[in-house]
């Protein structure tokens, strides 16, 4: 598999490549440059298969013959050791869980994967390498903790100042070791624009042997489509035609299912549910994309005024418009409507949603049709914002013991201006 950059003026590489760099010389997103269809006999068979064999089938058509198929399938075994499950909600709304991992958010199945396949590559060179990634809340606890005491591996997390949960913030600070934190005065965007100027600095990249772990690298992205071929896996009546509604940020989620309805999963639509940051909706009814500074919410992770990954969905759709609009259906939510939402659904239920999938089942009500099944992510466990999802329910929420293990530990956290010369003053010192 080769794999191209979206900007176009970059040589196509493999697989390896493509991991190792990150973002392409031209600064672009590295994508396939065919994605494969998984056969009819994969699909009729999928209840048979368990998740590690329907990862590994998804994985083998990107990574082909550079990683040995024993490898990966070790990798994926790895990578899917806790549970996925698909919980019913009320009539025909389910919650796929994606929150059982080690850090409680779906970010573990995509930075669990690259830290295995990044490990191989960089064994096989002989090599080390830094890794440098922003985080708007859940990305750098994931990656903190798939990497962490990883030799040869340094790890660099940018995060906004006062814009992530604080036990967000304590997942990705406490660690200490090879994982350095930096707590960026800025927004999401600063820190995101920061690396990007970090891997297009030529010097800088071959010091410190730069690759990223945000969904801008192909590695942390793919792996992120197992869980929509294991939802399909789950539902009962394949006979309904289903619809996933994606809690959407910096729309690496979406992606990587739209990437899996490529490869043949027959998702009838995707509902594309985002908070007050509404670029993305107000593209999906206009047609016009225009980035903008990115405002606090209460669903921090999808804090995103300039989504890195639309880059990848407009090669999806071969920058048609009509092909997006026939597939997107955009929605935004402010915060009072997802604390109204968090609060309904669990009077009503009994179920507890975070702020991020409270946008996606509100989303999913708005878009759904009696005739169809609709999922939604629900991208990181409630605990993780305990604030918002207590005062919503009115009761306290149960913390689980991992988290609780996390709050108590110091903070750790090197201040930084969101400029390429204070990053490169403070790779300096820790690197």
């Amino acid at each position: 598999m080769l794999y191209y950059s979206s900007n176009g003026k970059s040589p196509k590489v493999g697989f390896e490549e493509a991991v190792l760099q990150g973002l392409a010389p031209d600064n672009g997103l590295y994508f396939p440059a065919s994605i494969p269809k998984l056969s009819t006999s994969f699909f009729r068979t999928i209840e048979e298969l368990n998740p590690d064999e329907i990862a590994f089938q998804v994985a083998k058509q990107f990574v082909g013959d550079e990683i040995p198929e024993e490898r990966l399938k070790q990798i994926v075994k790895e990578v899917l050791n806790f549970s996925i499950p698909l919980v019913k909600v009320e009539k025909d709304i389910y919650s796929l869980e994606l929150f059982h991992g080690p850090t409680l958010a779906f970010k573990d199945i995509g930075a669990r994967f690259m830290a295995r396949v990044l490990r191989f590559f960089l064994e096989k060179k002989s090599k080390s390498a830094t890794i440098l990634v922003a985080t708007s809340g859940d990305t750098g606890g994931a990656v903190a903790s798939g990497f962490y005491d990883v030799e040869g591996i340094n790890v660099v997390i940018l995060y906004p100042s006062g814009k992530i949960s604080m036990t967000q913030e304590k997942q990705l600070t406490t660690w200490g070791k090879n994982i350095h934190a930096l707590e960026i005065d800025g927004t999401f965007d600063d820190c995101q624009k920061l690396v990007k100027e970090a891997f297009a600095d030529s010097e800088l990249k071959a010091k410190y042997g730069l690759t990223s772990a945000n969904s801008i690298n192909i590695a942390r992205l793919l792996p992120q489509s197992f869980y929509y071929f294991l939802a399909y896996q789950q539902i009962k009546d394949k006979s309904k035609p289903f619809i996933v509604s994606v809690p959407s940020g910096n729309l690496g989620n979406l992606t990587a299912g739209l990437i899996a309805w490529q490869m043949g999963l027959p998702v009838n639509r995707f509902v594309v549910a985002s908070n007050s940051n509404d670029v993305i909706t107000k593209y999906l009814h206009t047609g016009l994309f225009e980035s903008k500074p990115s405002v606090l919410t209460v669903a921090n992770a999808m804090d995103v005024g300039n989504p890195s990954n639309f880059a990848r969905v407009l090669e999806i759709f071969n920058h048609n418009y009509d092909r997006v609009k026939d597939k997107l259906i955009g929605y935004s939510f402010s915060d009072s409507e997802i604390k109204n939402c968090i609060a309904e659904v669990y009077q009503k239920t009994k179920y507890t949603l975070d702020p991020h999938g409270a946008c996606a089942y509100m989303g999913l009500k708005k878009e759904l049709k009696e005739s169809e099944t609709g999922i939604f992510l629900e991208t990181a466990h409630p605990a993780k914002f305990s604030e918002t999802v207590s005062e919503s329910i009115g009761q306290s929420i149960t913390i689980p013991d991992s988290l609780n293990a996390i709050i108590v530990k110091k903070k750790t956290a090197i201040q930084c201006m969101p400029s390429l010369d204070d990053l490169r003053g403070v790779f300096n010192k820790v690197l």
